[in-house]
């Protein structure tokens, strides 16, 4: 049930919310003061309606009872005086029983002649108006002396004023007598009604204000709540087709490096296939010219100078031939298809060792087991490069590879013991062409490309490669 409730309240509005929660508090706080409101006149009723009749009554009966200030009896033309005035003058209408009472609880005087001489135990009403205040309430009766206003009523309304001397303020008697509920309960009754009705109103009108202002908070943050939803899907809309975007981009920079690789090794084929043969090709020729022109019977003064010129035109035509073949060989990769990623380092390592007759220190406990082509490709071309400035501008002194891997990401460093450089993060107007050519390598696959060097501090390549790198199904 509780469950239930609760899920029922929470599918409500906050402005629902709010009107059902301050209706119950509102009619809460209504209750209350309403009922004190209605207390607090009931009482001044009581008290003014007490006060009216112990006024008018002790103007008659205080001077037939100065007696009670020497002796413990009243006079018996006194008590006639008494009887008198209670039952043949308009007081008598309004008051339906009375008694006096001595301090010790001994009646005096009652209109129950019976009960004169009696001793009962005073009640704090009566205690407290010995003591100088006159007190007032609705009576049940269930005390012993009504037990004869018991026979005729339910409930009455008891008063006790202290009587005092004319002379003093000392008080020499108290008088009790009772008074008929019904008229009262009628002006109760309308003043409470009206009380009600004005507690009633106000709270209403309350609700109504703070509702209004409540649902046209609830009205605009609703709709507010509307345009921030139709804009976060407008963002998330865009976000994805960011995101597409992204891949396109990444799938297209792979899709080009794998174009670039191709592109690299028909340079390198058509390299190989043709100046490469065509120079070989004049070599030859030229060993047969030199052959034939050393048993040529030439003048012996320019003989020797045609023959350092062969020397030179042979020497160049090797020159550039080695060259041809070597550059031909950079540009084509190994196959690295059926190489995992270390294998792939290992392979760029000793090939620079065995080119360069130089050592590199390698670091590979962080490699991943598998790896897409693309990275492999990033991979073997930014440790070649790097290696190859090493040896260039470090006479590869303290070459080293080392790479790790944190989460997706893979760590990879290249550095050297060289004399360093400073660099200002691609700044250079055109230099360190092979630096940027490697972070636009990088960067193309989703990495990120960093260098630490200084004048005498060597130099620190590093990149970071993510792991999972997009691979369309045509760059494979």
């Amino acid at each position: 049930m509780k469950v239930r409730l609760g899920n029922l309240w929470t599918r409500f509005s906050l402005a629902r919310q709010y009107m059902l929660a301050s209706l119950v508090v509102l009619a809460c706080c209504m209750a209350g003061v309403g009922w004190w409101v209605s207390q607090q006149i009931q009482a001044g009723v009581i008290r003014e309606t007490a006060a009216t009749t112990a006024l008018y009554m002790n103007s008659f009966v205080a001077p037939l009872v100065q007696e009670l200030a020497n002796e413990d009896h009243l006079r018996p033309e006194h008590i006639t005086s008494l009887d008198r005035l209670l039952t043949e003058t308009p007081l008598g209408r309004r008051v339906t029983s009375f008694k006096i009472w001595r301090q010790d609880g001994r009646v005096v005087y009652s209109t129950n002649p019976a009960l004169i001489g009696e001793t009962y135990q005073m009640s704090p009403e009566g205690v407290r108006a010995w003591r100088g205040s006159m007190t007032s309430h609705i009576s049940h009766l269930k005390n012993p002396e009504h037990a004869n206003e018991r026979r005729l009523y339910e409930r009455l309304l008891e008063t006790y004023s202290p009587v005092r001397r004319p002379d003093s303020s000392e008080i020499i008697a108290v008088a009790e007598f009772y008074q008929t509920v019904e008229e009262l309960e009628g002006e109760l009754a309308k003043a409470q009604m009206l009380t009600w009705f004005v507690v009633g109103s106000a709270t209403l009108l309350m609700y109504i204000l703070l509702a209004g202002i409540v649902q046209r908070g609830s009205d605009t943050i609703r709709q507010q709540q509307l345009d921030l939803r139709d804009k976060v899907n407008q963002l998330t809309d865009l976000l994805a087709q960011n995101e597409r975007l992204g891949e396109r981009v990444q799938r297209a920079a792979t899709e080009g490096t794998a174009r670039n690789e191709r592109f690299l090794r028909r340079i390198s084929a058509e390299l190989h296939d043709g100046p490469a043969q065509a120079l070989g090709f004049a070599l030859l020729r030229l060993d047969s010219i030199i052959a034939h022109s050393t048993r040529c019977d030439c003048d012996m003064i320019t003989l020797p100078q045609a023959n350092e010129d062969l020397d030179l035109i042979q020497s160049s035509l090797g020159e550039a031939l080695n060259e041809i073949r070597a550059f031909s060989s950079g540009l084509v990769l190994p196959t690295l298809d059926d190489l995992s990623l270390r294998e792939t380092l290992l392979r760029v390592s000793r090939f620079h060792e065995r080119r360069t007759n130089t050592e590199v220190e390698l670091d590979l406990d962080g490699v991943p087991e598998h790896a897409s082509l693309p990275l492999k490709i990033t991979v073997y071309r930014f440790v070649q490069e790097a290696l190859t400035n090493a040896y260039r501008h470090a006479d590869g002194r303290g070459q080293k590879v080392s790479v790790t891997r944190v989460a997706d990401q893979l760590h990879i460093e290249v550095s050297d013991l060289g004399p360093g450089f400073v660099w200002n993060d691609g700044k250079q107007d055109g230099e360190h062409l092979g630096l940027e050519g490697m972070r636009q390598r990088v960067e193309s696959i989703g990495g990120t490309f960093q260098i630490q060097s200084g004048t005498g501090l060597g130099t620190h390549v590093m990149a970071d490669l993510p792991v999972d790198v997009v691979v369309s199904e045509h760059a494979r």
